[in-house]
């Protein structure tokens, strides 16, 4: 799309406005970076939430386990030019443990050493099984075997996500069966798909989304393929004080009540406004699914559960109705490796829906599944997941890279070795830094909340507007201008890409920052920024008052 002379005229804000925010953000990044070339703004991007960070230890770990997989393929052929072998069972544990010992210097080495202690001694990893998994994983010369999940890295994930999604979970979350997918974004798709596929969810079938949510889980549900009835369950209420805090009433959450709703999806902690369902919000599931609609199927996405203290996942408080995706992307700076899993509890509704199905629907799904089964009665809804992604013939050849396999499982042997959560510790409090640094500075007020994870801001302009400046000012704002506008004047004047709110399910004149993606110093002119647009509109109000 070009970009008109005039990029803050209403008719182009309300065209752009139809779009997905994260396509907006491409126009805006132009205006950003335009505006930081002809004056002294300095281009700042608060809007994709990709952090600024990495967990370089495991990433020493991986490639220094690349070094031990290299020597043990050289060990079995090597030829020119450059040709070697495949990594050979016998003896690789002895040989490792040599390797070990010789590399325990680095930072990457003392937790590749520790890692595989704890894989051995906690997880009863046979050793030779572990090295070799590792070494041959980190090749990648081999298909994913088993396709859905190398046999260790389902072990050590389960533990990572009892810890960190389940508060500790008693268990070791040996309870649940895991899927290894390219990211978040294609264990969304995958999880749609196999819902369908399988007949749980069906075209036109009601379903609910929480909302505010990421976009995708907006957008996918509008597909024709899919063309569902869709319902909002909304925190977006403004309470009496003023102020949004961001959790469900129970008027929105009851309209899960319904048996005719067939699906609900949310994001916990939000994407945005960033907070975590509270106790009572999980509570009120619990009644929902025990008292009024037992076969609800539930998806949340929690990949910033990490960022939040004391996190409980619905895949712990509601296991047999979950399905839980969780992506390794933002906590340990990852979005380039797209690592994420699908998690469904061995004993779960989906398996029993499709047990229950009329015949000629099970019939169906002999017909679509029969390649791969006698039994396919007996096939489990997150194996036909793994078949559907790659439209059931190409089963044989489904799975996340091995290499990237192995990268998850270091990642989370990182943190099951971090017993006293220091990296949480420190992820948190950067978050929090930049969050205060962001809100001090617009001269808003953030309510203390211990539900609040920071990791985005939703900042909703308009009880902002009605603060500070009252009702009729406010009522102006909207005759005057697109709600879109002021994310545009922040990129177009100040050279700052945020996101609308709007693209969110949020209200419509909200924005949302990122906190991970920039330095605390850029969040305090971020916040002067957005202080300073809503100051700039009330100059305008006061001259056409006169």
């Amino acid at each position: 799309m070009d970009t008109p002379k005039n990029p803050l005229s209403r008719e182009y804000e309300q065209r752009l406005n139809r779009m997905s925010p994260f396509e907006i953000k491409n126009e805006l990044i132009k205006l950003a970076q335009a505006d930081a070339r002809t004056s002294s703004a300095t281009y700042l991007n608060a809007g994709r939430g990709n952090p600024n960070w990495i967990a370089y230890d495991a990433r020493e770990a991986f490639f220094l386990l690349g070094e031990f997989a290299m020597s043990e393929c050289k060990r079995v052929r090597q030829e020119a030019p450059g040709i070697a072998g495949s990594p050979s069972t016998e003896g690789i544990a002895d040989r490792f443990e040599a390797f070990l010992a010789k590399n325990s210097a680095s930072e990457g080495g003392r937790l590749l050493a520790d890692s595989y202690k704890y894989a051995v001694e906690h997880l009863h990893a046979d050793r030779d099984e572990l090295a070799l998994e590792w070494a041959d994983g980190i090749t990648g010369d081999h298909y994913p075997t088993p396709p859905r999940i190398l046999k260790y890295t389902q072990e050590i994930i389960r533990p990572y996500l009892a810890q960190e999604m389940g508060h500790r979970a008693p268990g070791g979350g040996k309870e649940y069966d895991l899927f290894a997918t390219e990211g978040g974004t294609a264990a969304m798709c995958y999880v749609f798909d196999s819902l369908q596929a399988n007949h749980l969810v069906n075209k036109g079938d009601k379903i609910a989304l929480m909302a505010p949510l990421f976009t995708p889980y907006i957008e996918i549900p509008q597909l024709d393929r899919y063309d569902f009835d869709v319902i909002n369950v909304s925190a977006n209420k403004v309470e009496a004080d003023g102020y949004h805090y961001w959790q469900y009433p129970d008027s929105e959450l009851d309209k899960l009540r319904d048996p005719s709703v067939k699906l609900v999806c949310l994001i916990n902690p939000s994407n945005p406004p960033s907070y975590r369902l509270s106790d009572e919000n999980l509570a009120t599931f619990v009644d929902i699914v025990k008292k009024d609609n037992p076969n609800l199927i539930v998806v949340t996405d929690d990949v910033y559960g990490t960022f939040a203290t004391d996190f409980k996942s619905l895949m712990y408080t509601l296991p047999f109705n979950t399905l839980c995706v969780y992506s390794f992307s933002k906590y340990f700076g990852a979005t380039g490796w797209r690592l994420a899993v699908i998690a469904a509890a061995k004993e779960n509704l989906f398996d029993k829906l499709i047990k229950e199905l009329p015949e000629e629907k099970r019939q169906d799904l002999t017909r679509r599944y029969g390649s791969l089964t006698l039994d396919v009665g007996g096939l489990k809804f997150i194996d036909r997941m793994v078949a559907d992604s790659r439209s059931v013939a190409l089963n044989h050849t489904a799975g996340l890279s091995t290499p990237q396999q192995i990268m998850m499982s270091l990642f989370a042997l990182k943190c099951l070795l971090d017993t006293k959560d220091v990296y949480k510790g420190k992820m948190q409090a950067m978050i929090h830094d930049r969050l205060s640094a962001l809100w001090e500075n617009t001269g808003f007020t953030v309510v203390p909340d211990p539900l609040r994870v920071g990791y985005y801001s939703e900042i909703d302009m308009m009880v902002w507007a009605k603060k500070f400046y009252g009702q009729e000012f406010a009522d102006w704002l909207t005759k005057a201008h697109a709600p879109l506008d002021v994310t545009m004047r922040l990129a177009a004047e100040k050279g700052i890409v945020v996101l609308n709110g709007s693209g969110f399910d949020g209200p419509e004149w909200s924005i949302r920052t990122s906190e991970a993606n920039l330095d605390r110093d850029a969040y305090v002119t971020i916040g002067k920024e957005i202080r300073a647009i809503l100051e700039e509109y009330h100059q305008e109000y006061l001259k056409a008052q006169k």
